[in-house]
Formats: structure tokens, C-alpha cells, sequence
């Protein structure tokens, strides 16, 4: 519409009347913006993949002047007969064929450029919603994997008291169906708070004292305010496996493990978990391989992050260290 107004001015300015001028300017633009929407919409659809420039030239070239040849025929059969508009005309044509195709350039450079974003956003939509469905499709192998994992390890311990100690086992039994039950209830949530987290713990560290009786104990300490701060389900109980199996294993003496929990100043979950261990006397010990690399790799596909699980040794005190990112 503005280049409409700009049209009717310039020739009004060359001597038209108005009366011509907004017919002129009418019927060419609007036989103009009618080319220029058959190039959008045939680009919506069909877009070169090589020698573009030279696609592109021959068509601005043909419908440039396919254009004026309309304009040409339609024009004086439309506007009263004036021979001094005829000849006008006639010698516009020049001028009106390179305004036209700076136009319809324009329209498709505009084009290519909206489109090609169009399908760029759309490529990148389709890859992150892949990775979205590949990351999910890994967090739910891994917590799959660690039912079997605790299950595996749980039967192998009742296992070995049914011939000892049978009522013990038979305890152990009941305790495992507990922790079971609690856990097909939390599949449905990814994310519990640490309150959560750390009463389902308390079902696990249950069992393995039927297993280990007064060898092993616990010690389980947490700032107040970080009991509503939330964490990955289930996360922790690798790791206390990890300690059980390490500080235990191979000692015929009581163990404490330590699990501490503190929130930082930049809105993060610390959560510590401490064993005994003597690197002279322990042995490597075979098993699933879930572990703390499991763990690790559950935290980079939810965060994106290697530096969220450390571990140091010091003074026969091995240390997991966990931070948890809070999601707003």
C-alpha cells in the first residue's frame, strides 16, 4: 500500500491526473503483489537445492516480464482512451520492467530467507526432541536397571541366611517387599524431595542390617531447610551400596556410614556419603557395574554436567559427593 501512495505521487508528479494515476498504480500493484504471492507460496513448497542464483534470475526474469506484458494489455483497455497516457506508457515500460524485478527479487530473496529459518528451526526442533526421546530412553534403562541391580544383590543376602539364620531371612523377605512396593509407587515420579529420598533409604539400610547385624551402622545428617529441596529418585541408594560394599566387604569389624546433606549458597544439594576403607586390604570385587558410573551418567543426562559426582579418599575415609542442582 505504501509503495501504491509512492506510485500515485510519482506519477501524478510526471503529469498525470489523479484519477489516472490511482488506476495506473492500482491494477500494477495489485497484479504486482498477486506475482509476488505465487513466489511465496510456490517457495513454501519447492525451493532449489543447487544453482539457486541462476533458478532464481530466470524466474524473476520470466515473471517480471510476464508482469508487463498483463500490464501492458490491461492498462489501456481500462484507462479512458488518452493518447498522451498511451505514449507515456510505452515509454515507462523500461522503468516499470526493472522496478518490478528489483521487486519480485526482493519477494524471493525475502522468501528463501524466511523458509529456509522456517526449516532450520524446524530441523533443530525435530534433532532436540530426538535427543529429548534418546536421553529419556537411557534414564529409564537406568533406573530399570537398578531394580535388578538391588534385587540381584538382596536375594544373594537372603540367600545366605536361610541355612544360618531362617527367621532372620524370613524378615528380610518381608522388608525387601516393602522397599519393592515403595518403589513401583515412585516409577511415576521422577523427582522426590530429599525427606523422600532419604525415608526410602531407610527401607534399604533396613535390610542390609538383617544382612550385616550390629557390623553396620549409619549415621544420616541433614540441615533442616534442604529436607524440601528435590533430587532424582532413587539416586542415593547406589551409593550407599557402593559404601556398604567397599567399607564391609572385606572387614570382619562394625562400619559406620555417614550421609550428610547441606544446601549451598547457590541454590544446590550437597549430599556426602562416607565409608571406611583400607586400600591395602580391600579387594576388587565383581559385579553388575551400575554403581557410581551409573549414577554419574544419570546426573549428565539430566543436567549436562561431568563435575556433579567427586570422590576423594583421606584418612581411610572414602567420600562420594553429590551436588544437586535445584530446578526452578
Amino acid at each position: 500500500m505504501a509503495w501504491s501512495v509512492l506510485h500515485t505521487a510519482v506519477l501524478s508528479w510526471f503529469g498525470l491526473s489523479l484519477e489516472t494515476a490511482s488506476l495506473d498504480s492500482a491494477i500494477s500493484n495489485a497484479l504486482l503483489a498477486a506475482v509476488c504471492w505465487v513466489i511465496s507460496s510456490g517457495l513454501q513448497y519447492y525451493r532449489p537445492g543447487q544453482a539457486r542464483v541462476l533458478y532464481y534470475t530466470v524466474w524473476c526474469l520470466f515473471l517480471t516480464g510476464f508482469w508487463l506484458l498483463v500490464v501492458q494489455w490491461l492498462l489501456p483497455r481500462l484507462i479512458d482512451n488518452d493518447p498522451e497516457y498511451f505514449r507515456f506508457l510505452a515509454r515507462s515500460l523500461p522503468v516499470r520492467f526493472s522496478i518490478a524485478f528489483l521487486i519480485i527479487g526482493w519477494m524471493v530473496m525475502l522468501s528463501e530467507l524466511w523458509y529456509s529459518q522456517q526449516d532450520q528451526k524446524q530441523t533443530q526442533q525435530r534433532r532436540l526432541e530426538a535427543e529429548t526421546l534418546a536421553r529419556e530412553a537411557e534414564l529409564f534403562k537406568l533406573r530399570q536397571q537398578l531394580q535388578p541391580h538391588f534385587l540381584f544383590n538382596s536375594l544373594n543376602s537372603i540367600n545366605a541366611l536361610i541355612g544360618s539364620r531362617p527367621q532372620e531371612a524370613r524378615s528380610m523377605v518381608l522388608q525387601l517387599s516393602d522397599f519393592l512396593r515403595g518403589t513401583l509407587k515412585r516409577e511415576e515420579h521422577q523427582w522426590v524431595t530429599l525427606a523422600e529420598e532419604l525415608q526410602h533409604l531407610s527401607l534399604y539400610l533396613e535390610i542390609e542390617k538383617v544382612r550385616f547385624g550390629h557390623r553396620l551402622s549409619t549415621e544420616i545428617e541433614t540441615e533442616t531447610n534442604c529436607e524440601t529441596m528435590r533430587l532424582p529418585s532413587m539416586l542415593l541408594q547406589p551409593l550407599l551400596e557402593n559404601a556398604i560394599k567397599f567399607g564391609l566387604y572385606d572387614t570382619t569389624d562394625g562400619v559406620t556410614i555417614s550421609i550428610r546433606a547441606r544446601c549451598n549458597t547457590d541454590n544446590m544439594l550437597e549430599i556426602s556419603v562416607e565409608n571406611p576403607f583400607d586400600a591395602q586390604t580391600a579387594k576388587p570385587r565383581q559385579g553388575t557395574g551400575f554403581g557410581l558410573s551409573g549414577v554419574q551418567r544419570r546426573l549428565y543426562l539430566l543436567f549436562a554436567r561431568t563435575d556433579l559426582l567427586t570422590t576423594y579418599f583421606d584418612k581411610n575415609i572414602f567420600t562420594i559427593l553429590v551436588k544437586i542442582p535445584q530446578v526452578t
